[in-house]
């Protein structure tokens, strides 16, 4: 974990409210370090639902195959959360850690080890040494108390320079509802599915197949339109819990119903928000990337393309040398194996158009755009002119940092 915060981390931290039916503890149970907090424990009441997308990396944890069983049944007593070791590439081993966990919190908390959702996050390939959660979830099904999320958010990260929190409060029927979210992750970031880590939590009595939906449908231009480095972890788990204590809400048993408006703007809100966290706690990172594809033949062409230059070592390093160098965004079009037109291609960079059908914008000036790189957010827009296909990803700058970190990863 470093110990400089990123420069782009957000200047203001929400206050995280209390969510009925929710209670978290953290512990330090070396796990990989002594005296880290590394364990987070969420005890959900009785009636909590839970939905979750997952890595599609063909090696997922033990942890990831743990939460797809459990899926199925639709309900949820408690998260134990470990940072430091991945659990994956693990073996017989790895999953035999994932049912004695399951087993000691569900001791530890009174219920069955078919409600106890699991997530580990840290090096590949170590084995997961479970009898050090022993005691410690006894512990912390004790201590556990409405409050402290900032905390929770700190006990699951690794590389991460802060901890990522979002809330959104909201109307259902006429009752108010809360959504607090949290995630880690910092490095080895491509999502396919969701995001490294990351937890939502609401009082809001949502059936387990509505959070299904709106977390299928979140991750789209949420955690799923952020990279890092290109790289998938083999970990990436989103899960979301219901706990329906909100007074006097209405249950939500259809994805159609007509009340879920306003919830699910805000329920993507937050996913949204704790997305561009992630970006912004991008390892060594120096500048905020968002990228935006406009003119594409569809939007599943302007995403693919968005990824291509987003996921480029050159664009990227670039960016880091605050260097408007469009000629390696023009590169990353070109190779993204989709429908581009040279002589119909426009790229600007926070505003300015440097490019334009084909060449070097005819007004482009040098010294007022490499003032504007200096700026923490850069934004590159690239016009395709060949159809209405639209999409925006994020990402950040590759910079020295990035190498030093990954290189002592595991020192």
């Amino acid at each position: 974990m470093s110990t400089a915060i990123s420069p782009l981390a957000p200047t203001d931290v929400p206050d995280m409210p209390v969510i009925a039916g929710v209670r978290l503890a953290t512990a330090a149970a070396g796990i990989r370090y002594k005296g880290r907090t590394d364990v987070l424990l969420a005890l959900l009441d009785k009636g909590t639902t839970v939905a979750g997308v997952f890595t599609r990396s063909k090696c997922p944890s033990a942890a990831v195959d743990w939460c797809r069983a459990k899926l199925k049944g639709g309900q949820a007593r408690a998260l134990v959360v470990n940072s430091g070791n991945a659990n994956a590439f693990t073996g017989k081993t790895g999953k035999q850690a994932t049912t004695l966990t399951a087993a000691i919190a569900a001791k530890a908390t009174g219920s069955s080890p078919d409600n106890i959702f699991l997530a580990s996050t840290g090096v590949i390939g170590e084995p997961l040494d479970a009898t050090k959660f022993n005691g410690v979830l006894d512990d912390l099904a004790l201590r556990a108390v409405p409050e402290g999320w900032l905390d929770a958010a700190r006990a699951i990260m690794t590389t991460d320079t802060f901890p990522k929190v979002a809330t959104a409060t909201v109307r259902l029927g006429k009752a108010k509802v809360t959504i607090n979210g949290m995630a880690k992750g910092a490095g080895m970031i491509a999502p396919d599915m969701a995001t490294m880590l990351s937890f939502v939590f609401t009082d809001a009595p949502l059936s387990a197949s509505v959070l299904q939906s709106l977390l299928k449908t979140g991750v789209a231009d949420t955690f799923n339109a952020v990279t890092i480095d290109g790289d998938t972890s083999t970990s990436d788990t989103l899960l979301a819990f219901a706990t329906g204590a909100a007074k006097d809400a209405p249950k939500i048993s259809r994805a159609s119903d007509p009340r879920l408006k306003a919830f699910a703007k805000a329920f993507h809100g937050v996913l949204a928000n704790l997305a561009e966290q992630v970006a912004r706690d991008g390892e060594g990172a120096r500048k905020l990337i968002e990228i935006t594809v406009e003119g594409a033949t569809s939007n599943a062409s302007a995403r693919r393309i968005a990824m291509s230059i987003a996921n480029s070592p050159l664009v990227k390093t670039a960016v880091a040398g605050e260097d408007a160098n469009w000629g390696r965004v023009v590169m990353a079009v070109g190779k993204a194996g989709e429908p581009a037109d040279r002589d119909k291609l426009s790229i600007s960079f926070n505003g300015i158009r440097v490019a334009h059908r084909g060449a070097r914008d005819p007004s482009y000036d040098e010294a007022e755009v490499s003032k504007l790189m200096k700026q923490q957010t850069i934004r590159i827009k690239v016009g395709l002119g060949l159809g209405k296909g639209r999409d925006r990803v994020l990402t950040c700058d590759l910079t020295k940092e990035y190498v030093a970190i990954n290189g002592d990863y595991r020192s």
